[in-house]
């Protein structure tokens, strides 16, 4: 066990060890926790991100991508806070568009559409947001948050959604594009729009401002927050930067995420 282990399990309480393993437990088996069992568990920030810690360590796979939750004021107000999160999301659970997803290998998911970057220089928190987009590609993205506790949206308290690495599920991503090669300036990339179709249906629409205002804002969060908790975004890492939607069910069925500015479409196939 690393330095970094050892900290993370020294600093929990036996409890909060055994939580860390049971998500994990769940995680692995896909037999969801009971939210009941594990209220109060945890009851600040810090804890909770060292629960997530021990998690991902748990996994035993490289941190590929963070997602970053609760990036509007709906979202904040649902989850009784009035900040974003984050959850690291390791390499598997990554995947490129067009894709097949089996239900069978999540929980109680759903689907949201994002913006995706790719650090493809060091992003530090001194940056601004032009900075930001001169050091990344940009793409469009479907994530799919899921849980290890049942019946959990929208009533998972804000400790157990950030122990729980974010309710992070799968991030999908389509065609990679620099940055700057897609939007002039950091305004246009609050302008962006989505539709969400399942099935050639239409379910849900959103713009990027939703996100915090502005996507590179929710980009430019993480990296000062991993910054100041001493282990920064690494260069290839992604981010998904958070919903333009209240986010649907995943269900069996046809979807696609179209984008405007260029960004073109994710496509996945659900399967049972």
């Amino acid at each position: 066990m690393n330095q970094t282990q050892t900290k993370a399990a020294t600093s929990l309480t036996t409890k909060q060890a055994k939580f860390a393993q049971e998500l994990f437990t769940a995680y692995s088996t896909r037999t969801p926790l009971n939210m009941a069992d594990w209220e109060g568990t945890v009851q600040d920030e810090a804890t909770a991100y060292l629960v997530q810690e021990r998690l991902t360590q748990l996994k035993e796979e490289k941190v590929a991508a963070y997602k970053v939750s609760l990036t509007s004021a709906e979202t904040q107000k649902m989850f009784a806070s009035t900040s974003p999160l984050y959850g690291a999301q390791v390499a598997s659970r990554l995947r490129q568009s067009p894709t097949e997803v089996s239900l069978s290998e999540l929980m109680e998911p759903l689907v949201e559409v994002e913006l995706e970057f790719r650090a493809v220089q060091e992003l530090k928190s001194t940056d601004s947001l032009t900075e930001l987009m001169e050091k990344t590609t940009v793409a469009a993205g479907l994530e799919v948050p899921d849980s290890r506790f049942k019946d959990w949206f929208p009533t998972l308290s804000k400790y157990l959604v950030m122990s729980d690495a974010a309710v992070g599920g799968l991030v999908l991503y389509g065609t990679e594009k620099p940055t700057t090669d897609v939007f002039k300036t950091p305004e246009e990339l609050a302008q962006v729009h989505c539709e969400l179709r399942c099935n050639d249906r239409k379910l849900k629409e959103g713009v990027s401002a939703e996100v915090l205002d502005n996507p590179l804002n929710s980009l430019h969060w993480l990296v000062t927050k991993l910054e100041q908790q001493g282990h920064p975004l690494t260069v290839g890492q992604l981010v998904s930067t958070g919903t333009f939607v209240l986010p649907p069910k995943l269900t069996a069925g046809r979807w696609t995420a179209k984008f405007d500015h260029g960004l073109g479409n994710v496509d996945v196939t659900v399967t049972k």
